[in-house]
């Protein structure tokens, strides 16, 4: 596998090879853990088994957003993906639920971990796959626009750091013999994991609340209004929401009281044009109004210098 991926594979094409790389950690975790009995390496496999659950949703979510607007949803299916988050999220934080149990349950039995060499080599395998294929993910979101795949890489992230300092601390108790150290482990894990699983779920509601697109996206929209709004007195009132890949702009332009529809129509159209070539995958909603609608406040376009 290469990060050339996140560039040349279509969103469906990421979203089912994150189903069979999330397959491949959770086997070799599991068999790390069956070859220990490990609660630290269990916890790690626990986040892995959520990681497929995770992206079996997103691969439907995705499929599902990409469908074309229709009668019953004219602004399209974008949020679609919000929803997929949202449910990783929630079972993120059942798994740390779950590690919490069944380390207190070690700690207070007094159950100890046979660990092997062979058992951390396959776990460090797991990682390493992991890794790349989270950077893909994290790649494919910001290049698509896409809130499962970033939710899915930041959980994948989150998820080999988990595996590092598993790895680091089973070595540990592999040098030293303090065995106690393994469902201690566990706990932080856990920690880690319900710290994760809380953004996910604030960041995936916010989406669904119409979150305001980025500011840099809203610098972007604002630099072309006043490139390209020549014939227009004033914009105000911009409002901006994203849902998914898709960016929704409307505003309020005032022009002269005595232009044709014909010609305020034009400067809509170069408007839409030229943000939508900004911002592609922008939707743009104009309101015209007449001078006496002018405000104290709102963007005056800069008319092109003569030449």
């Amino acid at each position: 596998m290469s990060l050339d991926l996140s560039t040349r594979l279509s969103a469906s094409q990421i979203a089912g090879g994150t189903i069979v790389v999330s397959l491949l950690v959770l086997a070799l975790k599991l068999g790390a853990w069956a070859l220990t009995d490990s609660v630290a390496l269990f916890s790690d496999a626990m986040e892995s088994l959520v990681n497929v659950s995770a992206a079996v949703l997103a691969w439907f979510a995705i499929r599902y957003a990409e469908r074309p607007a229709d009668d019953g949803h004219p602004f399209g299916h974008h949020k679609a993906e919000y929803f997929s988050a949202v449910i990783e999220g929630i079972m993120i934080i059942l798994a740390a639920a779950l590690i919490v149990h069944q380390a207190i349950s070690a700690l207070t039995s007094g159950a100890m971990a046979n660990l092997t060499p062979v058992a951390l080599v396959v776990n460090a395998a797991a990682l390493a796959i992991n890794l790349l294929w989270a950077q893909i993910l994290l790649r494919s979101g910001l290049r698509l626009k896409s809130p499962a795949f970033e939710a899915g890489g930041r959980h994948l992230m989150s998820d080999v750091w988990t595996s590092a300092g598993v790895m680091g601390g089973l070595i540990l108790v592999l040098v030293t013999g303090w065995t106690v150290l393994d469902p201690i482990l566990a706990l932080l894990v856990a920690v880690n994991i319900l710290r994760e699983g809380l953004h996910v779920v604030s960041d995936s509601v916010d989406g669904l609340m119409d979150k305001a697109a980025s500011d840099e996206e809203q610098d972007k929209i604002r630099t072309v209004i006043l490139g390209s709004g020549d014939g227009a007195l004033q914009i105000h009132d911009i409002k901006t929401r994203r849902a998914g890949k898709a960016i929704f702009v409307e505003f309020h332009m005032v022009v002269d009281g005595a232009m044709t529809v014909a010609q305020s129509h034009d400067i809509c159209d170069r408007l839409e044009h030229e943000i939508e070539a900004t911002l592609p995958g922008v939707h743009v909603t104009i309101h015209v109004e007449p001078d006496h609608k002018l405000e104290d406040s709102g963007l005056e376009p800069t008319p092109p210098a003569p030449r």
